[in-house]
């Protein structure tokens, strides 16, 4: 097996994931929180998806869905254009609401799209490619791809988890 079939199919199970997780979920339950200020299952997985687009996106030199196919206007979330999530207070974790799991799931299975299209292109060579120089050492594409991979697994699993604690706080 080589290592892209190995990324295509860590991030198949991203895809995954985020369906059985907000499959079934109603407004009320995408918007819940445990306690004040926690995270949202509707948070998490727009947030993870941000995160994908935008990593992949900027590692392969493409466009971010959310921004070229319209994604950022079907949300309509009151936040900058390009914010993917990252470091919201409980009041940006509350801008980000849906009307049904079928937008956050489209908007996933789009980037989902889009990051395959980019992992069939590789070569393992591609793999060593610098796409970062801010960091010391250097971030190769090959350990970006394993970053945005464990950080949306890691997301997606606390998103599962939270549903789990919506459902049964309801029964």
């Amino acid at each position: 097996m080589h290592a892209k079939d190995i990324l295509i199919d860590g991030y198949g199970r991203i895809r995954e994931e985020v369906h059985d997780t907000v499959g079934g979920l109603g407004p009320d339950e995408l918007h819940q929180r445990p306690a004040p200020g926690a995270n949202t299952v509707a948070w998490l997985v727009w947030h993870l998806t941000r995160v994908q687009d935008d990593h992949v996106a900027d590692a392969f030199g493409l466009d971010q869905v959310w921004l070229s196919d319209g994604w950022e206007e079907r949300f309509g979330l009151d936040l900058p254009r390009a914010d993917t999530g990252y470091g919201h207070t409980p009041a940006e974790v509350a801008k980000v609401r849906v009307t049904d799991a079928g937008l956050l799931t489209g908007y996933y299975d789009a980037v989902h799209e889009q990051t395959l299209g980019a992992l069939r292109s590789l070569a393992a060579k591609d793999l060593e490619g610098v796409v970062d120089e801010r960091w010391d050492p250097p971030v190769t594409l090959g350990v970006r791809l394993v970053s945005v991979l464990s950080d949306d697994l890691q997301h997606v699993g606390q998103a599962a988890y939270l549903k789990g604690l919506v459902q049964s706080a309801a029964a």
